[in-house]
């Protein structure tokens, strides 16, 4: 069975219209139309079917397109296989959200040039929400992405934990509540209180929410940002509370309160795409990145 006839079904299963198709590989539209005839007759099933404008795939198209996406993975983790033993060299398309860029990979450039100088890295600064999109299109290779013990992800690609850090609200100065979250009562005081969110992923949101629900109430969200240091420059102007975890260097700017009302961290992750896991190059920025991670001083509040 041709492995491109079948990533053209793999595609169609994914992105929905031979357009989408098309644009993702690049071939025309007529060409991926006569690359699932070919598959359908080499099949010997119906593998497509109509559906006004536009095809759908049949029971049997969807059962041979989940082969399709395992055949696939494993012809990739084959070839990455034969070239497994190689020193590590090429480049490697980095995504992660921006303290896993600072505070982590930069610091092992150094170390890791000297290590292994055929490694190139190309840095995508991206929130977890924005990951998959770049592994679809074949933008990255390795993403160091993040979620809350309260607000658990299922990752699509295949995940390593790399770390745990606990979370602590970030308040005004001068703020009424007490030194330490004990009991859901504690953040009745923030029930009329402004919180600040993430402007391009819904993670944070989702926390204040989980934990403003074990006093019985939603919070309010009312500022988004991206940026750490703007975050914190809201809450020391009194324009909010947020959630902030405690090996930001940003916690040092502001008064930040504990809480025990639920175990409460931020995970870190990398992700690759099945089937290169193995991939020399890969594995040695991973590695890179985790050891950092378990040597960094913490940062104490």
């Amino acid at each position: 069975m041709d492995l491109d006839k079948l990533r053209a079904l793999v595609e169609l299963s994914r992105l929905g219209t031979m357009t989408a198709v098309a644009q993702a590989t690049g071939f025309g539209t007529s060409a991926i139309s006569q690359q699932l005839a070919a598959l359908e007759r080499q099949a010997g099933v119906a593998l497509l079917e109509a559906s006004g404008r536009r095809v759908r795939l049949t029971p049997a198209g969807r059962r041979l397109a989940a082969h399709g996406r395992d055949i696939l993975a494993a012809v990739t983790a084959a070839e990455v296989d034969l070239a497994a033993k190689d020193e590590p060299h090429g480049l490697v398309r980095v995504a992660g959200y921006t303290t896993s860029l600072r505070r982590h990979l930069l610091p092992t450039l150094d170390a890791l040039g000297r290590a292994h100088p055929q490694v190139r890295l190309e840095l995508h600064e991206s929130e977890p929400a924005e990951v998959d999109a770049l592994f679809d299109a074949d933008l990255i290779d390795v993403a160091f992405v993040y979620d809350y013990t309260l607000v658990p992800r299922a990752w699509r690609h295949l995940p390593t934990l790399l770390s745990n850090t606990p979370m602590v609200l970030a308040v005004p100065p001068g703020s009424v509540l007490p030194d330490r979250i004990r009991t859901p009562a504690d953040l009745d005081v923030l029930r009329d209180t402004d919180w600040i969110g993430n402007s391009r992923d819904t993670g944070d949101d989702e926390l204040a929410a989980r934990l403003c629900a074990l006093a019985g109430w939603v919070p309010r969200v009312r500022h988004r940002a991206d940026s750490l240091e703007l975050v914190v420059d809201l809450v020391l102007a009194g324009e909010g509370v947020c959630v902030l975890p405690t090996d930001a260097p940003e916690t040092r700017r502001v008064r930040i309160v504990p809480f025990d009302v639920a175990r409460t961290e931020r995970r870190m992750w990398s992700l690759v795409r099945a089937g290169t896991q193995t991939w020399p190059a890969n594995l040695t920025v991973i590695d890179h990145v985790r050891a950092h991670v378990h040597s960094a001083v913490p940062i104490d509040p």
